[in-house]
């Protein structure tokens, strides 16, 4: 073969993937008489070309590009490069500012095809086309933080690897959780690895365990750790006092404190007291789990703590009842609400074969304490009440919507210790920031994928729509204009063209059941007088609320087990005297913030969210999650003031969603 670069092409292609089977003349590899052709040439397969594309992070490349990421010439790479277009597998461009670039031919090909691109230095791995076991791989030891796509299988999704993630990685020791990374990653990243290493190793500096005397003591891995970290970040009260140069004796009150402390430092302390479980509990699960919820169930078994994390309609109640007979010890369930301690007294009865004599539920109205008791975070709280739960030896502790742990007034809660430690939660993201405090007081996510349930059909994903509607009402638009702060902000959430486009969203979709969902009452009582529907509200008392939303049930799939969690079955007992007179049924109703959580709400085939935009990101979830469920439709429709803070608020709160695979779509409304 010649110099000759036609030759070097040639017009009847090597059949092979290297780049030709005779090597071009040394000429072609410039003056550097140290690189040979054929070895460049051979190196320039489709796919080391897709590495070079990924490295540049272009989806076009110059040969010079392509030479510095392949450590060869740019001569070398040029003429690989041509060898590439005449088998057809890749094209060259010229364009005005730049040399002549190429790009894969086959688009078609790499589009469908799994590509991983890591950036080791902000430990972020994005995925395109990501499979399966990429995934279940990642979500091992990553964070998901941002999806991209609209359709299953087209997605792209963007991890991150933080501290806490590896503190929680489910491996027995860093070289298992080194081996699954290196299963994904297209190479090996030295760096990502040391430091995922000195993160492992930093979940192991300290331990909470049981003295044989009965008090629990504090275990350092050396003496420094002990008399460095803990002296700087525990307080005077937290240790009582020196047992030897690696163990201190703890202060039984300050447990929760010292783990917190701890942790905020960097240093996970891994809790291996013995801890009672309470007398047992006869107590049998009566419901199939599948398959994800068996994982979450003996995930949990294997670590002791966690945080169920799964949307509306996974299912999170029910492995929390397979927790509580597995464990099977005196259980306390602490809720936000009375109404979601009574659904809860009902869904053991439905999934479990539990005596209804030994479940309790201790809030304002009722106080019973027994094997399995339900109370409010407010009351279990109070000082005045604490010294009960506090001398009860309960096996597991259950946070359902966990994400009020942090809160200030129900943070007390969160120092009652067990063996076992529970939470429950469609999202425990606080605009705080404070999901590490969750972690620390309770214990560390588990819980599937959105997406992935989406894909699997477990549950319905929800097709999200923001609407801008415009200011139809002259002397509306005017008052905004002249307005300023918070009343600006009232006055685009209460915007009248509202009710229009609300009405035309029910009649569109006229055989779904719909729930309305206000920031303000008095919008809440103008919508619901436009649409001759009752408004349900937090002054609504508790019996006419329950005959609400059961009228709402009526004729509705009430009888299947994806309503928010929580099955209906045993809310219609005999003994409950709201039960008569309420056959006739409602097909919508408008709900102020009591509809975000914690009420025995039916899901409904379409929400719209007319105000309330301004509230956090996990309400955006919850209210999204009204629509989720196993089977039909899931529709959500959030209404923003063209113009007006309400499109930035509606934005962040949907861009949660679509971090977790939702699929959200923007409309403007005409004038």
């Amino acid at each position: 073969m010649t110099d000759d670069t036609g030759d070097a092409a040639g017009d009847d292609p090597p059949t092979s993937d290297a780049a030709g089977d005779d090597p071009p003349s040394s000429d072609a590899a410039g003056d550097d008489p140290s690189v040979r052709d054929d070895e460049a040439t051979a190196d320039l397969s489709l796919d080391r070309f897709h590495e070079a594309l990924e490295a540049e992070e272009r989806p076009v490349a110059t040969a010079s590009e392509v030479a510095r990421r392949l450590g060869t010439t740019q001569a070398a790479a040029r003429d690989a490069l041509a060898t590439l277009v005449d088998r057809g597998d890749v094209d060259r461009i010229d364009v005005e500012t730049d040399p002549v670039v190429f790009y894969p031919s086959d688009w078609g090909r790499l589009a469908t095809r799994e590509r991983i691109v890591a950036f080791p230095d902000r430990r972020e791995i994005v995925v395109d086309r990501s499979t399966q076991f990429t995934r279940a791989r990642l979500s091992q030891f990553a964070y998901l933080v941002d999806t991209t796509g609209t359709e299953p299988g087209t997605r792209g999704y963007l991890y991150r690897i933080r501290q806490e993630d590896v503190w929680a990685a489910p491996f027995e020791d860093a070289d298992a959780l080194i081996a699954s990374l290196r299963s994904v990653l297209p190479r090996r990243y030295e760096h990502l690895e040391e430091w995922i290493r000195d993160q492992w190793r930093r979940a192991h500096r300290f331990r909470l365990y049981s003295h044989e005397d009965g008090y629990v003591v504090l275990e350092a891995a050396n003496e420094n750790l002990l008399g460095n970290v803990a002296d700087q970040h525990l307080d005077d009260d937290h240790l009582r006092a020196p047992i030897s140069e690696t163990e201190a004796w703890v202060n039984e009150s300050a447990v929760a404190a010292v783990k917190r402390a701890l942790y905020d430092a960097g240093y996970p302390v891994e809790d291996d007291r013995d801890l009672e479980t309470g007398d047992p509990v006869d107590i049998e699960l009566t419901t199939d789990l599948r398959d994800y919820q068996e994982t979450w169930v003996e995930t949990f078994l294997d670590r002791r703590s966690g945080v169920y994390v799964g949307p509306p309609g996974s299912g999170k109640t029910v492995a929390a009842i397979a927790t509580i007979a597995a464990v099977g010890g005196e259980t306390l369930i602490l809720v936000p609400s009375r109404e979601l301690a009574d659904q809860w007294r009902a869904e053991l009865a439905a999934h479990s074969t539990i005596d209804p004599a030994d479940v309790g539920v201790y809030h304002g109205g009722t106080k019973e304490v027994r094997p399995v008791t339900i109370a409010t975070y407010q009351i279990a709280g109070m000082d005045r009440h604490r010294s009960l739960f506090d001398s009860r030896k309960w096996g597991l502790i259950c946070f359902d919507e966990c994400h009020h742990v942090t809160a200030p007034v129900y943070s007390r809660t969160a120092e009652l210790q067990s063996k076992h430690r529970l939470g429950l939660s469609a999202t425990p993201v606080r605009e705080s920031g404070s999901e590490e405090e969750i972690y620390t007081l309770i214990g560390q996510p588990i819980g599937a994928d959105w997406d992935a349930l989406f894909d699997a059909g477990f549950v319905q994903e929800p097709e999200v729509e923001i609407r801008y509607v415009p200011w139809r009402d002259e002397l509306a638009r005017n008052e905004y204009a002249s307005a300023d702060g918070r009343e600006r902000r009232r006055l685009a959430a209460e915007n009248p063209a509202k009710i229009d486009e609300i009405r035309s969203l029910i009649a569109t979709h006229r055989d779904a059941k719909a729930l309305v969902f206000v920031e303000y009452l008095d919008q809440g009582e103008v919508i619901a007088d436009a649409l001759d529907v009752p408004f349900v509200s937090g002054e609504t008392p508790h019996r006419e609320r329950r005959q609400l939303f059961r009228r709402f049930r009526a004729g509705s799939d009430a009888g299947t087990d994806s309503d928010d969690d929580r099955v209906t079955a045993g809310t219609d007992r005999d003994d409950d005297p709201d039960a008569a007179g309420t056959d006739d049924g409602l097909d919508a109703l408008v709900v102020s913030r009591v509809g975000d959580e914690g009420i025995d709400l039916p899901n409904a085939g379409l929400a719209v969210v007319a105000s309330g935009l301004g509230g956090s990101r996990r309400q955006g979830s919850q209210r999204a999650g009204r629509t989720m469920r196993p089977s039909g439709s899931a529709l959500v429709y959030v209404l923003a003031t063209r113009g007006s803070s309400e499109e930035e608020f509606a934005q962040r709160q949907m861009r949660h969603l679509a971090r977790k695979g939702v699929r959200v779509r923007e409309t403007n409304v005409a004038e």
